[in-house]
C-alpha cells in the first residue's frame, strides 16, 4: 500500500496537521501517514529576508523518502520565499514526489486581523490540495472555484474551493489510480 506522508517542519501549528491528515484522504482517497524525519530548517533561512528558501526545504523533503510513499507534503509555519517571489503559500514539483505548504500568511493575524482557526484550517486544506495537486501534474486551472487556481494572494485562497474542477479531476483521477493499483 501506498501513502501520502505529512512532514512537520519546526515551527508548526498541531492541529493543522491533524485536519490535514483527514483532508487529503477526502481529496485524493490515499492514505495518509506522518513522517517523523527532521529537516533542518536553519539551511534555509535567509536572514536579510527573515524567511525560508522552499526550494532547500522541498530537496530536504524528498530526500529519502519513506519505501511506502506515493508523495510527501512538508508542512510549517515558517514564511517561505523563493528568489523571484517576495512569498510563497507552497511549492511543489510537478509530476515529482514533494510538496511543501507554509501556513504563516494563511494566518488571520499576519494581516492584523483576529485569528480565526476554522479559517486557517480551510486555508491550509485548499493550499495542500493545491500543491499536491501540482505533483500529480496538475498545472494553475482557470476555473475561478478550483482548487487548482492561483493564490496570488489570501483572498485568492478564500475564493476558491477546495475541490478539483471538471477538467482537473480529468486529468487527475486516472493518475490516483494507477498510483494505488
Amino acid at each position: 500500500m501506498s501513502y501520502i506522508y505529512i512532514l512537520p517542519i519546526e515551527p508548526i501549528d498541531a492541529p493543522v496537521l491533524d485536519f490535514l491528515e483527514g483532508a487529503l484522504f477526502q481529496a485524493f482517497q490515499i492514505k495518509v501517514k506522518f513522517d517523523n524525519r527532521k529537516i533542518d530548517a536553519s539551511t534555509a533561512y535567509d536572514q536579510k529576508r527573515n524567511q525560508y528558501n522552499s526550494s532547500n526545504l522541498l530537496s530536504q523533503i524528498i530526500m529519502k523518502p519513506p519505501s511506502d510513499s506515493v508523495r510527501l507534503l512538508g508542512v510549517t509555519d515558517a514564511d517561505l520565499f523563493i528568489p523571484i517571489f517576495t512569498f510563497l503559500f507552497g511549492e511543489a514539483q510537478l509530476d515529482g514526489p514533494g510538496a511543501i505548504i507554509s501556513t504563516q500568511r494563511l494566518h488571520n493575524r499576519f494581516y492584523g486581523l483576529p485569528d480565526n482557526q476554522k479559517l486557517l484550517l480551510e486555508r491550509a486544506k485548499k493550499e495542500a490540495i493545491h500543491e499536491l495537486g501540482h505533483t500529480f501534474g496538475l498545472v494553475h486551472c482557470f476555473d475561478p472555484f478550483c482548487v487548482m487556481r492561483l493564490s496570488t494572494y489570501v483572498e485568492d485562497v478564500d475564493q476558491k474551493t477546495a475541490e478539483f474542477c471538471n477538467n482537473c479531476r480529468s486529468i487527475l483521477i486516472p493518475k490516483l489510480h494507477l498510483l494505488t493499483r
